[in-house]
């Protein structure tokens, strides 16, 4: 029996020092979805990890992964995703792969931006009056790099037209999830999720987890200084040093954050902080003196002090409380 051919035919581009969580959850959806049962047949979807060289590609955390074949006609897939990581690394992609991405937009082949996967298809000039979108952690990175564009920070992956972006991690296995929605179809997409231990698809206007709903702003300046306080949770960085980062006063940052948010740079992280930690609180067992580790706090008392004030709990019962409401919820 002649097998059909797959409907969604993927093919990868990893940049050296890639992220590895961000290209195994992008390509597990594709296929748990291929296959019935857990088999992994290549039968409604297709996955291939192309090469300029051949040479395997080292990830992120030092894992190689072997390409599958060489660069050729880009129309043999449906899609081509870029898989970015490290940022100094993805300055030195090979340049055959920009050639081989730009061949591929002429001949109309949708491209796909996976973590820093984005910053590539820009400096390979791809991304020209198309939205795009950035992990928060990367968002002051490619503000640096690409002066005037403003990327899109607070979902978890955008699609415009035939280019479509993910800030990696969790949010590959969503967008992956959307396109074999698209072309194999929706229980599938689900199948593979479920099997992920993922509860639901998320469409692309779902947050990143990161910055509370509550500090939402249009201010540029407020919203470079809250991913500031965002990116280094366990070690806050003084609001004077904010500013210095930003070229502008103490003065004129607090200013910013009254008018834009009614708060001082000050109580906005501590909020930010607190808020982290009812997360970890919610969604994982760390103990109470771990996670004041994780947010900034000087030490568990000082975290429980600041928690008690904004809760009127301690975070031992706040965890507690929370576990008994989600257990008579299910």
């Amino acid at each position: 029996m002649v097998q059909p051919k797959p409907v969604l035919r993927v093919g990868f581009i990893l940049s050296q020092r890639f992220t590895l969580s961000a290209f195994a959850n992008f390509v597990d959806v594709l296929r748990l979805a291929a296959d019935e049962g857990d088999r992994s047949r290549q039968v409604r979807c297709s996955w291939t990890v192309l090469s300029a060289t051949m040479n395997p590609v080292k990830s992120s955390c030092g894992v190689p992964v072997f390409p599958d074949q060489r660069l050729g006609d880009p129309r043999q897939f449906d899609y081509l995703v870029v898989v970015g990581g490290l940022i100094e690394a993805i300055e030195r992609l090979n340049p055959d792969y920009v050639n081989y991405l730009r061949l591929a937009a002429e001949a109309d082949v949708p491209i796909v931006g996976v973590c820093t996967g984005a910053f590539i298809l820009h400096q390979a000039g791809l991304m020209h009056g198309y939205k795009c979108c950035v992990s928060w952690f990367h968002h002051d990175d490619f503000l640096e790099q690409f002066d005037g564009i403003e990327p899109v920070s607070d979902q978890i992956f955008v699609v415009d037209r035939d280019r479509m972006t993910c800030s990696g991690g969790a949010s590959s296995a969503h967008l992956a999830a959307f396109l074999v929605s698209r072309h194999v179809g929706q229980s599938a997409a689900a199948k593979s999720l479920h099997i992920m231990i993922i509860d639901e698809a998320k469409d692309e206007e779902n947050p990143q987890p990161g910055i509370p709903i509550d500090f939402s702003t249009e201010d540029p300046l407020v919203t470079k200084a809250l991913h500031m306080i965002q990116q280094n949770m366990s070690v806050p960085p003084a609001v004077s040093a904010i500013a210095q980062r930003l070229g502008i006063s103490r003065r004129k940052l607090e200013r910013h954050f009254r008018d834009a948010l009614g708060t001082t740079p000050a109580e906005a992280g501590i909020s930010m902080r607190l808020a982290r930690g009812r997360q970890l609180l919610e969604t994982s067992d760390l103990s109470v003196t771990r996670i004041a580790h994780e947010t900034g706090f000087c030490d568990d008392s000082h975290f429980i002090r600041s928690f008690g004030k904004r809760e009127g709990t301690t975070p031992a019962d706040y965890r507690r409380r929370f576990a008994d409401l989600k257990s008579s919820a299910q």
